[in-house]
């Protein structure tokens, strides 16, 4: 298992997400890295999608995820976009085409964003 610091994107943590209107029975979290973790992540074979120049990876569990704080305490309250946290996770086996899989097993809390984005024009 690897440890890797990122930048809340998205975050289904909660419960499945959703994918046309259908559950995938995964929870999942996608986070925005800094160059020198995605390089990391890309020397593995992991594929990184960009979004407006910054790269972002999906991690996924079919299992709940523990999410601690700072203190090593559950979290109470929603991760929101813009949070910072630090992951542990797995790598699959390589796939030709897909690249490597990656697998969420825990989130640590270590800023929660305010509000999240567009919360400033509700």
């Amino acid at each position: 298992m690897s440890v890797l610091q990122g930048t809340v994107a998205f975050a289904n943590l909660d419960q499945h997400e959703v994918f046309n209107g259908q559950s995938t029975g995964k929870y999942s979290l996608v986070l925005t890295l800094d160059d020198p973790e995605a390089e990391v992540l890309a020397k593995n074979g992991v594929k990184l999608r960009e979004y407006e120049g910054l790269k972002q990876r999906k991690f996924s569990t079919k299992y709940p995820v523990d999410i601690i704080d700072t203190d090593d305490e559950p979290f109470r309250g929603r991760l929101t976009r813009g949070s910072k946290v630090k992951i542990l996770y797995a790598e699959g086996k390589p796939h030709p085409v897909h690249g490597t899989p990656t697998y969420l097993n825990k989130v640590r809390v270590i800023e929660v964003a305010e509000g999240g984005e567009g919360s400033e024009d509700f």
